[in-house]
């Protein structure tokens, strides 16, 4: 039995054998693979018989950080598969925990950045727009910049979202899961400004989005809230293709977590359904304990002996 592995390796590779007529070369490409998974799940406090979906997923990411060749992924991918396969086909287990995982989307790069200064001249931009199309736009930038919502979230918030309670907006994401993201002051004093202007005019006051207008849908489009943006970057002197609803969800994220957020409240905030899709934002964390490191451990800046 290879070191770190359980009997049900053993079972596995007699499978494998007897089954599939599998060669040496073969067997030991799996027995290494699993090897890999099973040190892995070690650390991270899991076994490799018991394992579920959220360890599996852990260690698919972690491959695609270490910038694994997408092969050798593959390869580990299959490998998984088929031991949970066999362990659950053989009642070892009661579910196969890889019958949803996905292999990691390789070369994915990282999310287009804007800076605090760049965001802080757009939030300036919208302030300088007059009348009561200025103060929806600073509502839609502050919300925006201030929740990392999807677009498709910001546009489609019902009035009701925003006036339950002003510390709190109620945002309805993918598959109508419900989460409630806190507001700074910022959001919600420009919320309220916009909710005042909203009704006192008898024909948006009569909707029941925050934002309504004459679309199919009844509320501000994707598409509109598109065209504002590339006009307000190009008022801030940013270049309107690096400026996007989806930039803004990103620079949301980043700079939260180089203000010193934890990953699984940005995680909740964004509402993304598994960790591993907020961790393609680790390599701002990476950054910010190398920093860290560097600035505060005591050893920090003292000769190598």
């Amino acid at each position: 039995m290879t070191a770190g592995l359980p009997p049900s390796a053993d079972l596995f590779e007699e499978m494998l054998r007897a089954e599939r007529g599998a060669s040496d070369n073969t067997v030991q490409a799996y027995r290494r693979d699993l090897a890999h998974l099973a040190a892995f799940l070690a650390e991270e406090g899991a076994s490799l018989d018991d394992a579920g979906p959220a360890a599996l997923s852990g260690y698919l990411a972690a491959l695609d950080r270490s910038g694994m060749a997408p092969r050798t992924a593959a390869r580990r991918l299959s490998a998984m598969r088929q031991f949970y396969g066999f362990l659950h086909a053989e009642g070892r287990r009661a579910d196969n925990p890889t019958a949803t995982l996905e292999a990691p989307r390789r070369g994915r790069p990282l999310p287009k950045l804007l800076s605090e200064p760049e965001v802080d001249g757009l939030l300036q931009a919208a302030g300088d727009r007059p009348g009561p199309d200025g103060v929806r736009l600073v509502a839609l930038m502050q919300l925006l910049y201030a929740t990392g919502m999807r677009v498709s979230e910001l546009v489609s918030l019902p009035l009701a979202a925003a006036v339950r309670d002003p510390r709190l907006i109620l945002v309805r994401g993918k598959g109508g899961k419900e989460r409630l993201v806190p507001l700074n002051r910022a959001a919600r004093e420009a919320v309220q400004a916009w909710v005042e202007v909203r009704n006192r005019n008898p024909r948006l006051a009569a909707s029941r989005f925050l934002f309504p207008s004459h679309s199919g849908a009844g509320h501000l489009t994707r598409h509109r809230f598109g065209q504002l943006l590339k006009d307000l970057a190009i008022r801030a002197g940013i270049d309107p293709p690096r400026v996007s609803p989806h930039v803004l969800r990103h620079a949301f994220a980043t700079h939260l977590l180089n203000r010193g957020a934890d990953l699984r409240s940005v995680q909740q905030m964004l509402g993304h359904a598994d960790i591993s899709t907020t961790q393609i934002y680790t390599h701002v964390l990476d950054e910010r304990l190398r920093r860290l490191v560097e600035d505060h451990h005591p050893l920090a800046g003292r000769p190598a002996d």
